[in-house]
């Protein structure tokens, strides 16, 4: 690719960014296509068995509502009660409670009937009645009822029962719901309420519910029988371990074909509703989407291929013609100018190149002026070299004639004058020794107490092993003149300054302290504040002198060098942080 040319690379861009999402739509997208639809299928089934279990719960809380309307009646309470009571049950009574329960039955068909049982094992039913005289609380379902009071039981096909119903329905086409009847004072079973619901129940619940073509649903109770299904060949071909979860979705070969599985129990009926939808459904919609895509995709490759020759021609053209240029002007031809018309990326480009050629010729036009100007000021910088000289010369004459006079506070101060532009210029060097320095803060000191008369004394000094250190030049007067000009001099009376250098922790320690008028708390967090900015502003103590200093200190040795200051009304002090630098180095 990097020896390839533009227009080739930006083609082959073009088609591998054509080509690769059709590829790899084409790989993932009847994949993700089939995930998809599963996934929906699956959705939709799980909402089918909530919406059928929610519907099969409400049919049997509302037949358990009727249970307890039986468990009210006074009546039916009478009847229950007529076992451990020596009052007798008289035939109004129960033809009172013969009406209620067929009052019940009359409102709402889908009960096939309702049978009453005290624990004495009289029977008192609608539609319902013993086959045989063989007491009827040593059946099944009664002793189930009596072994769970306060909770239905539901009984699914109740084979075998010792009951004949006048409707003549089968047991393969009801569901025994029965409940017993506890006394709420003693908490004693006194009976068992039975009710025959048909399961035409069930055939409405399913009627408008179904799970793709191939697909349906249906509910088996906990011991593995079914209690409710249309006709269907694979119902019976599923296994019980596959359904062993109380909610579960598997995916099992059934004659040759793959099916989801989808499977919930209910707490309450303690019934599984079970989904079951053929995947090869869904592989059909994938194979007839995935021939449409492939036929689509070809033409949109051909179409892309003949669009993306069109477009790099066209970006490409502008490209070339501005590479050209460049080589002419990398040849020195600075007259060459980019022509496009272009209002897009290149053309600015373009532009920019056009401006960058304009400034180019500025520049060596300027650098040509400059190299002039350069040579120009050399020669003044020649010229100007004699001054310091003839300032050392002046000083010498002065400073001679004073001793032919006997000034000798002239020649004093001349002398120390001397040494200050001496030491101060050190032939250009940044660094100068420890002794210099102090030699330079002395002879300023000497200057400055010969102008301020007896207004201050001075002291200077140091330790033998450092004084050969080198230290940053200028570092101690701009303190100094300080320590003068906002201690010394704005106090009453004689003042005293006290240059100290030593080694301590390491480095170079260098102290200027005054017993001046000090400063306030507040102007001694102006000056420490003052010490953190990069370009102060103000003048004096707080000042370009002491900033200077602690900038260049830290700019050349690193930040935990510098200054540091403390003040108080008895004067201040200026430590200065400075590393060990020795001589040969």
């Amino acid at each position: 690719m990097r020896l390839r040319s533009i227009r080739s690379k930006l083609l082959l861009s073009f088609v591998a960014v054509i080509l690769l999402p059709l590829l790899t739509l084409g790989v993932l997208g009847p994949y993700l296509s089939a995930r998809t639809l599963e996934n929906e299928a699956t959705s939709h089934t799980w909402q089918l068995i909530r919406q059928v279990t929610r519907n099969i719960e409400f049919a049997v809380r509302n037949t358990e509502s009727l249970i307890a309307v039986v468990d009210a009646s006074p009546d039916v309470q009478a009847f229950l009660a007529f076992a451990g009571s020596a009052q007798p049950f008289s035939a109004q009574e129960r033809a009172a409670a013969l009406r209620l329960l067929g009052s019940l039955s009359d409102a709402h068909p889908e009960i096939a009937g309702i049978l009453v049982v005290g624990e004495d094992a009289r029977p008192l039913g609608n539609r319902i009645q013993p086959i045989t005289r063989d007491p009827l609380t040593e059946e099944s379902w009664y002793k189930q009822a009596v072994a769970n009071p306060g909770t239905v039981q539901l009984l699914s096909r109740p084979i075998g029962r010792n009951l004949r119903s006048s409707q003549e329905y089968s047991a393969d086409e009801v569901v025994a719901i029965v409940k017993a009847v506890v006394d709420p004072r003693s908490q004693a079973v006194r009976g068992v309420v039975l009710i025959d619901l048909r399961l035409e129940v069930m055939k409405q619940i399913f009627a408008d519910l179904t799970v793709g073509q191939g697909g349906f649903l249906f509910i088996q109770e906990r011991g593995g029988a079914i209690v409710y299904t249309p006709v269907n060949p694979v119902v019976y071909r599923l296994r019980d371990e596959w359904l062993e979860t109380p909610r579960a979705i598997s995916v099992r070969r059934i004659q040759g074909a793959d099916y989801q599985i989808v499977s919930q129990w209910s707490e309450y009926t303690q019934w599984k509703t079970v989904g079951v939808f053929p995947l090869n459904e869904i592989m059909a919609q994938v194979s007839s989407s995935r021939y449409y895509s492939l036929i689509i995709a070809g033409v949109t490759v051909l179409v892309a291929l003949v669009v993306s020759i069109f477009f790099t021609s066209g970006i490409a053209r502008p490209v070339i013609e501005l590479r050209s240029l460049m080589k002419e002007a990398e040849e020195g031809n600075l007259a060459v100018r980019f022509e496009g018309r272009q209002e897009d990326e290149i053309g600015y480009l373009g532009k920019s190149f056009n401006t960058m050629i304009e400034e180019v010729q500025k520049l060596l036009d300027l650098v040509y002026h400059e190299q002039q100007s350069k040579r120009e000021a050399e020669l003044k910088i020649l010229q100007e070299q004699i001054k310091p000289h003839f300032l050392y010369n002046t000083l010498d004459t002065i400073q001679w004639m004073a001793q032919e006079h006997g000034a000798r506070d002239i020649v004093q101060v001349v002398s120390a004058l001397t040494s200050l532009f001496r030491i101060g210029l050190s032939r250009g060097k940044e660094m100068i020794r420890l002794a210099e320095e102090l030699e330079h803060v002395r002879s300023y000191l000497i200057i400055q107490k010969a102008r301020y008369e007896d207004k201050f004394d001075f002291s200077l000094a140091s330790d033998e092993e450092v004084q050969s250190c080198l230290v940053l030049k200028l570092t101690l007067q701009p303190l100094v003149e300080n320590a003068i000009y906002h201690g010394i001099k704005e106090r009453h009376g004689h003042g005293w300054i006290r240059v100290e250098a030593r080694r301590q922790d390491g480095m170079l320690l260098m102290r200027v302290s005054d017993d001046g008028v000090g400063m306030s708390p507040a102007k001694l967090q102006e000056v420490q504040a003052l010490l953190s900015v990069s370009h102060p502003h103000g003048d004096g103590l707080a000042g370009y002198g002491i900033h200077n200093v602690h900038e260049r200190i830290q700019l050349s040795f690193g930040s935990r060098f510098g200054l540091r200051f403390e003040s108080s009304q008895a004067g201040t002090t200026v430590e200065i942080l400075h590393p060990l630098v020795s001589s040969e180095e």
